[in-house]
């Protein structure tokens, strides 16, 4: 799934809906780091979460 989620991306956290909407800053591994709306930088293991692409935006 890293691999498909780029710099610039939108996603959202499938179990934290309040976090909002976050872009993704940057992908290495299986670590990203999201810029959510509400909860700011997070730096998520995509072995532990799959984060959901939103092409809403």
């Amino acid at each position: 799934m890293s691999n498909l989620l780029e710099p610039g991306m939108m996603v959202r956290h499938p179990q934290q809906p309040d976090w909002g909407l976050g872009q993704v800053q940057s992908s290495i591994g299986n670590r990203v780091t999201v810029n959510f709306e509400h909860a700011g930088k997070v730096v998520i293991d995509l072995r532990q979460i799959a984060l959901q692409p939103d092409f809403s935006h």
